[in-house]
């Protein structure tokens, strides 16, 4: 079974880091794709960041040069550093592990982890 499990949200204030982890288990880690979304109350889940099994990142506009994704593939991790927060950066942050292996695609989520930036 697929497990996506992120940490590391919390309360901070405006230009404070958080650095939110993603473990996932059941599919070969070193393949996925991993991306990190937020959905803020009453929005749409927007996708935050993206790092693929290669290395290549991709980020939001509203958080490029702010955050930084990265990758430990021996732990099985990826991380989402956030530095500079913003109250517009108040969530719930989902990380989403994709799954390319032919026996194993899927897309598979997190239960989220809050984040909320006071001014």
């Amino acid at each position: 079974q697929v497990r996506v499990v992120e940490s590391g949200g919390g309360l901070v204030q405006a230009g404070g880091s958080l650095r939110l982890s993603c473990a996932v288990s059941g599919i070969t880690f070193r393949y996925a794709d991993i991306n990190w979304y937020h959905q803020a109350l009453g929005k749409q889940r927007e996708l935050v960041a993206s790092i693929t099994s290669r290395g290549k990142t991709n980020y939001a506009d509203s958080v490029k040069g702010r955050f930084t994704i990265s990758r430990a593939d021996t732990k099985n991790a990826v991380y989402l550093q956030m530095n500079n927060l913003k109250p517009e950066d108040t969530a719930v942050y989902y990380c989403n592990a994709r799954a390319k292996l032919l026996l194993e695609k899927g897309d598979y989520w997190g239960q989220g982890t809050q984040v909320t930036v006071s001014s």
